[in-house]
């Protein structure tokens, strides 16, 4: 009953959360420098026809009510029609999540379990040249910008040794179901994930080993070594289960985030993602699909929040919801 009614208080917090979100969403595209309507009419439309743009898009109006258009169209489920391609919104994001989710779910699965089981290895003889020299790789992979590893990449295996393809996530004329179609999306994924899950890999590791080796050094640790377990009982009963949290917390995090945190790696490979779409929004001042994905991605934000939350209580019983 105590974690239904937090989950139901949490939820009860979304409404409110989400109205602020939208109107700071919304004043911060339209106070952007540019007009709309010129890119929507063109450069070269005369004023007569801007201004019949102007009307037909609703750019016509005072900001107040166009904000209150807005919120009462969100408020009906309504994302609004793409200025593009004059789509559905809502149809248009989810149309490219799956492709996102593919890209940046899997480097980030990757990421996570190597980089944990990296970390809590080296975790085990702090101060060891191995822990050293992974302490100071890990450190060398985090600061790596995600663009330029991607860059290198392309310019390595797909340029000079033809390996892998280096962009999008089909072959043009390739297989289009069964086996061979799998196999295809799994090699044009290689180089995108290698660049996302290298980054994050990073990351991962100085966590865990910073976990593991503070719970290593704990006296419960060494009162289970006296009672006789083995250094591998130890690691796994004691150190992986306690350093957990941290991890869990950076992970709900960049869960939250997922939808479009691969932005620059989808632009570098071409990904037809969402973040992706994103930045092709972004240089056509599509602002309703712009508004539309922040939206999605507050939403996923928080509930990835509130999961966070309830496997922290779930790990730790001293955690209290």
């Amino acid at each position: 009953m105590r974690l239904q009614r937090y989950i139901l208080f949490r939820l009860a917090q979304v409404l409110p959360v989400a109205f602020v979100i939208i109107i700071i969403n919304f004043a911060l595209i339209h106070l952007a420098p540019g007009d709309v309507s010129i890119i929507l009419a063109g450069e070269d439309a005369n004023p007569e026809y801007m201004a019949a743009v102007r009307e037909r898009y609703g750019l016509d109006l005072p900001l107040p009510q166009q904000l209150l258009n807005y919120l009462m169209q969100i408020a009906s489920g309504d994302l609004g029609l793409s200025y593009r391609t004059r789509e559905p919104v809502l149809d248009v994001i989810l149309e490219r999540v799956p492709a996102t989710l593919l890209l940046a779910g899997t480097s980030l699965v990757l990421a996570a379990i190597l980089g944990t089981a990296i970390g809590a290895f080296v975790a085990r003889r702090p101060g060891s040249a191995l822990d050293t020299s992974v302490t100071s790789l890990s450190i060398s992979l985090f600061s790596i910008p995600v663009f330029w590893l991607g860059l290198m990449l392309i310019l390595l295996f797909a340029v000079k040794l033809r390996w892998f393809p280096s962009t999008g996530m089909v072959t043009v004329g390739g297989p289009r179901e069964g086996i061979g179609r799998v196999m295809d999306i799994i090699w044009h994924m290689v180089l995108p994930v290698l660049a996302l899950a290298t980054v994050w890999l990073g990351q991962y590791v100085r966590l865990a080993r910073a976990s593991v080796a503070d719970v290593l050094a704990e006296s419960y640790v060494t009162t289970g070594r006296a009672i006789g377990f083995s250094e591998p009982q130890i690691l796994m009963k004691f150190g992986l289960r306690n350093a957990l949290l941290p991890i869990i917390t950076v992970l709900g995090l960049e869960i939250g985030v997922l939808l479009t945190g691969a932005v620059l790696t989808e632009t570098v490979f071409s990904w037809p993602g969402l973040g992706r779409l994103i930045y092709e929004a972004i240089l056509a001042r599509d602002t309703p699909i712009i508004m539309g994905a922040f939206i999605i991605m507050s939403f996923t934000v928080m509930i990835a929040s509130l999961v966070t939350d309830v496997l922290y209580a779930a790990l730790d019983p001293r955690v209290k919801l």
